[in-house]
């Protein structure tokens, strides 16, 4: 891969990691909710998840789900039900992780939510049509992948700090009510490309 390609690549996976989306919602939630500490298993489980799911489309899943329609449709159906589900827990959620049942999301949850995330598959797809070379599949498809990985990281941790930064805001019941409320919307409107 040239050093003209990889910049484009890195600018690729920088803007499609900080511009707004179902993990970017849910990490400024976290990090308004839980802080930075709590939310760094959900930061690291987006990345590396998607780094995974990078891997698995650049080797031929993303050719199979093209393949059978059926199984598309299911991991549509079952992505877009989840992140209702999620949706409706950040909307619901009144304290600053003061719960007993309260918790951000887990390195595992967020990992395996990268599967049925909308926006990642669609980004995943055209990243790896774009850049993996198919002269050199097998090495552009981990470049491809890895670059995700490096650039994506310090993208979402900008959405953790900018919830880390509200905790102060949001310290008032009615204001973490209605920005929850927001973030929850927020998710849920993610779908709306999905839908049309």
């Amino acid at each position: 891969m040239s050093p003209d390609t990889l910049l484009a690549l890195a600018v690729y996976a920088f803007v499609a990691s900080v511009t707004p989306g179902p993990n970017n919602f849910m990490v400024l939630a976290s990090g308004a909710n839980f802080g930075l500490v709590r939310t760094l298993p959900q930061v690291f489980g987006i990345t590396l998840g998607y780094g995974f799911l990078l891997l698995a489309v650049g080797l031929g899943l993303g050719a199979l789900l093209s393949a059978v329609p059926a199984l598309h449709l299911g991991l549509k159906i079952g992505g877009a039900l989840y992140l209702l589900y999620l949706a409706w827990r950040i909307a619901m959620a009144r304290s600053m992780g003061g719960e007993a049942e309260a918790r951000p999301p887990n390195f595992l949850e967020a990992a395996g939510f990268q599967w049925i995330n909308p926006k990642g598959w669609v980004v995943a797809l055209s990243a790896m049509a774009v850049y993996a070379d198919p002269a050199h599949p097998f090495l552009t498809v981990v470049i491809v992948a890895g670059v995700f990985v490096v650039v994506a990281t310090p993208a979402v941790l900008v959405w953790a700090g900018c919830g880390v930064a509200l905790r102060g805001f949001l310290s008032d019941p009615i204001r973490l009510k209605w920005f929850n409320i927001a973030m929850g919307a927020a998710l849920a409107a993610t779908l709306w490309p999905m839908l049309r």
